[in-house]
């Protein structure tokens, strides 16, 4: 009985990350063609005149790059998983967060989406 209560847990959890990194990839396709930008967290609040001042296209390509490297590392979740290595596990969450700093800094620094 144990044994089936770990294997649904682990198909579950499966499923989960699988559906986490496909909804990565959808992003990730839509910002990559230039659009979507309202999905931008800051980008979105800003008023009008701001916006202005930003080249939206490159900004939307790079996040959609950023979602393809987060789902990425969502399918290493799932990978682990179904193989039941940890350390694949663990590997895909130190990336994810990895990726995150890297997004943040690059996107905050250097004026790099201003026109």
């Amino acid at each position: 009985m144990k044994i089936g209560g770990v294997l649904m847990m682990n198909t579950a959890a499966i499923i989960v990350e699988g559906l986490i990194a496909l909804m990565f990839v959808a992003l990730g396709l839509l910002l990559s063609s230039g659009k979507g930008a309202f999905l931008i967290a800051g980008y979105n609040t800003m008023k009008k005149e701001k916006k202005e001042k930003y080249d939206e296209a490159a900004l939307c390509k790079f996040m959609g790059k950023m979602m393809f490297a987060l789902s990425f590392c969502a399918a290493l979740w799932a990978l682990g998983e179904i193989l039941n290595v940890v350390w694949i596990f663990y590997a895909g969450f130190a990336l994810f967060f990895a990726v995150l700093v890297f997004a943040l800094v690059y996107a905050n620094t250097g004026g790099r989406f201003k026109n």
